[in-house]
């Protein structure tokens, strides 16, 4: 198995974070009393059951993906509103710096999710 780091984010309510997830393409691989896995491929997110306020929650998270707009097409034909405001929401593709296309997008939670690909280092 390759190295690698799986974010673990505070859920105030399994249900509800699994059908977001799931509307998004991630399927349950663990679930118990206080801890739930979800994966979409080779991304994993671990979620611990916190009563947290998703408007003052500083939870985040990096996803790093080798096609950024195929992700984020995926993530945006569920519907998710792309207002500043709403809770959960979804950000457009931009380039952060040179070479580094991002988007971010928030769950239910409040958990901030920032998914990015670097260009930088492909072939021209």
């Amino acid at each position: 198995m390759a190295d690698r780091a799986t974010p673990n984010l505070p859920s105030a309510d399994f249900e509800r974070t699994a059908a977001f997830y799931a509307a998004l393409g991630f399927e349950t691989g663990f679930r118990d009393d206080g801890w739930m896995i979800l994966h979409r491929g080779p991304i994993t997110l671990e979620f611990f059951l916190h009563d947290v306020d998703p408007l003052k929650t500083i939870a985040s998270c990096c996803i790093r993906v080798g096609d950024l707009e195929g992700l984020y097409n995926s993530f945006s034909n569920v519907g998710l509103s792309d207002s500043c405001w709403a809770t959960p929401r979804i950000g457009a593709p931009h380039e952060e710096a040179p070479g580094l296309r991002i988007f971010y997008m928030v769950d239910p939670d409040g958990n901030l999710i920032r998914c990015l690909q670097d260009r930088s280092s492909e072939a021209a």
